[in-house]
């Protein structure tokens, strides 16, 4: 039985230099979509079915607001969020759980350290080990479990592919991308993971930056609530905070997509699964979409380092 290989057409995107020669090169796949929704930009195949990983997670939102769910500002971008696991996002998180009458025992994610080091340091310190509460995606499960009880589901299989809950969220999910599910696997939080493709992820963060409804109540928890998606010193929070309405999410295996307000949107997917070359050439593709140079580049910035001092960086293959 052949496996579909998203390897197959993939392009390089990025090199690496270190003192002056190609160390290593990331390749990949690049869309860029213009407001109208025609190709401004195509590196490698749009269509090839991927796992968006924690890209999904705005999506995954927008089907619990339409299963229930009522949260706006910080909770709504902590239920988007890959947080660090700082004290804020504990605290909404908590909150969250608290509101549907539930706690942090009834979260069934994967248990797992703060992804923030200062956060997992003081959480050791504190006599503590890993817990579903301080793994990234504990936002997501908090919401998962609020719409539940919202909406009258039960609580305990919440993570079963054929709760209504998830029932909604695949339906969701092929609705915004305009591409059917075709695959269900488990993500690394225990979440139920559906496909999607590049072309699909993009189409739906355009809507989601640029649109109304119940996606828009998205994308401006996203956008106005920057630090909740993500944390201190992350580049999915840097570059919101420096373009004003974009909305972007990282997930897993070096995949990024973010939508503008114009309803412009970028999707990037890196096939060796790295996170290193993902700031800069998102930060390349957001400038083909139209976004100054000048706002996102910093962002996208990735020194090489040599005994803790810059020796070379990583640099996109493409441009405006």
């Amino acid at each position: 039985m052949s496996v579909p290989d998203i390897g197959t057409d993939a392009v390089p995107l990025a090199r690496v230099l270190r003192g002056g020669l190609v160390e290593s090169v990331h390749a990949g796949h690049v869309l860029v979509l213009a407001p109208d929704g025609s190709e401004r930009l195509v590196l490698g195949d749009p269509d090839a079915t991927l796992w968006a990983r924690s890209s999904l997670k705005p999506l995954q939102a927008v089907a619990m607001l339409r299963a229930g769910l009522d949260v706006d500002g910080t909770a709504l971008a902590l239920v988007c969020a890959s947080h660090n696991a700082e004290r804020g996002h504990l605290d909404v998180v908590r909150e969250l759980l608290a509101g549907a009458g539930l706690g942090p025992d009834d979260l069934r994610n994967t248990p797992d350290w703060p992804l923030d080091a200062d956060s997992a340091w003081q959480w050791r310190a504190d006599g503590h080990g890993t817990e579903p509460l301080t793994q990234n995606c504990s936002g997501k499960h908090a919401g998962m479990l609020a719409t539940c009880v919202a909406a009258g589901w039960s609580t305990e299989d919440y993570l079963d592919p054929e709760h209504p809950l998830q029932r909604v969220t695949r339906d969701v999910i092929g609705e915004l991308t305009g591409v059917p599910v075709e695959r269900v696997t488990v993500d690394g939080c225990g979440a139920p993971l559906f496909s999607t493709t590049l072309r699909g992820l993009a189409r739906s963060f355009g809507r989601l930056a640029s649109g109304d409804g119940l996606e828009a109540r998205v994308g401006r928890a996203m956008s106005g609530h920057p630090w909740h998606v993500a944390g201190t010193g992350r580049d999915a929070t840097r570059f919101m905070e420096a373009v004003p309405g974009l909305v972007a999410k990282d997930g897993a295996d070096g995949v990024y997509a973010a939508g503008l307000p114009d309803g412009g949107a970028v999707a990037v997917k890196i096939v060796d699964g790295s996170s290193r070359p993902r700031p800069a050439v998102l930060a390349a593709a957001l400038v083909v979409a139209g976004v100054d140079p000048g706002l996102v580049e910093p962002v996208g910035l990735t020194p090489v380092l040599g005994h803790g001092a810059p020796v070379g960086e990583v640099v996109v293959t493409f441009g405006a």
